[in-house]
């Protein structure tokens, strides 16, 4: 009995890589699924290099003013400077093997449920680490003498009461603005748990149609309060202390124990991005099986400090 010759849908030209052409597919998939998942991507600064380690993020202070006195000769002030330096973590992997024997005795494809939930696992990663460097922010000295460094708010309410959570969302807000952080020009964020977030959604405040964001019993809105815009995610690491975990990087080891939220402006933190997400795929033949496998390779770290507020219960 002859051999059947199948038709490898991977192949290109009949040749080479059974799974050849299946690779776009499985990245397109992952990276799909990254861009969807990823939720404070684009609310920081984002820089890209195409080589090197780390990068510089310069910052400047304010120009004063003075009275001219006639024929006084005008020499020009002296302008404070700083920068900050960012340094790219290792590489970020998401990894899965399929194993030949299993795929062929299962009935139905796992590799698209995989890469879905790989894309999700880079994403879940990227927004902890940015969300823990926008606390690292909050906690930070200021930059510049007289420029204010970053800001917490304490209440033990935040974790369970609306009313401490909108109040404490606004007094951020002109905390920032005291320290001359254009709030009325620039995006302003606040981040949560969904725990805090329904509770604010369900509060009479956000039902109210005079003072809340359009909510009703039938569809649960809080997008902005106080024209700031309301993010939710269970990857925001609040809640939880870190300083022991060693799954990260050491600089993004903080106790957020008592971490509630966060209020910040895009300068509040930046990525440093050397290579955005990849994906591949490859048949081991030695191990008959398939590698799939997704990663990035950036790093993160606060910028401007006065742009963030933490808000926590103690």
């Amino acid at each position: 009995m002859a051999n059947a010759t199948p038709s490898r849908l991977g192949q290109v030209n009949l040749a080479g890589d059974v799974e050849a052409l299946f690779l776009d597919v499985f990245g397109g998939e992952v990276l799909t699924a990254y861009e969807t998942a990823v939720v404070l991507k684009d609310k920081h600064q984002v820089r890209q290099i195409q080589n090197g380690r780390s990068a510089r993020f310069p910052a400047t202070f304010q120009v004063g003013t003075q009275y001219h006195t006639p024929g006084a000769e005008i020499v020009g002030q002296s302008v404070r400077h700083n920068e900050i330096t960012i340094i790219i973590d290792d590489v970020l992997i998401s990894d899965v093997f399929v194993a030949n024997i299993d795929e062929l005795q299962n009935h139905y494809d796992v590799r698209s449920i995989y890469s879905d939930q790989m894309g999700q696992a880079l994403a879940l990663a990227y927004d902890k680490n940015v969300c823990r460097n926008l606390i690292r922010a909050a906690r930070g000295a200021e930059l510049f003498p007289g420029d204010g460094g970053g800001a917490a708010l304490t209440n033990a309410n935040f974790a369970t009461t609306s009313s401490a959570l909108f109040a404490g969302i606004t007094q951020a807000k002109q905390a920032m603005e005291e320290k001359n952080v254009p709030v009325d020009t620039t995006p302003v964020y606040a981040a949560f748990k969904p725990a805090q977030w329904y509770i604010m959604a369900r509060s009479d405040t956000a039902l109210n149609k005079d003072t809340g964001d359009g909510g009703s019993l039938a569809r649960t809105v809080l997008s902005t309060v106080d024209d700031i815009q309301i993010c939710k995610s269970n990857a925001f690491p609040f809640g939880v202390n870190d300083t022991s975990n060693t799954a990260i990087p050491s600089a993004y080891r903080i106790n957020m124990a008592n971490t509630v939220g966060a209020v910040w402006t895009p300068m509040a933190a930046a990525t440093l991005q050397l290579a955005d997400v990849q994906m591949e795929s490859e048949y081991d033949i030695r191990r008959q099986g398939t590698l799939m496998l997704g990663k990035y390779l950036v790093g993160h770290g606060p910028l401007r400090n006065k742009c963030a507020v933490e808000l926590k219960t103690a």
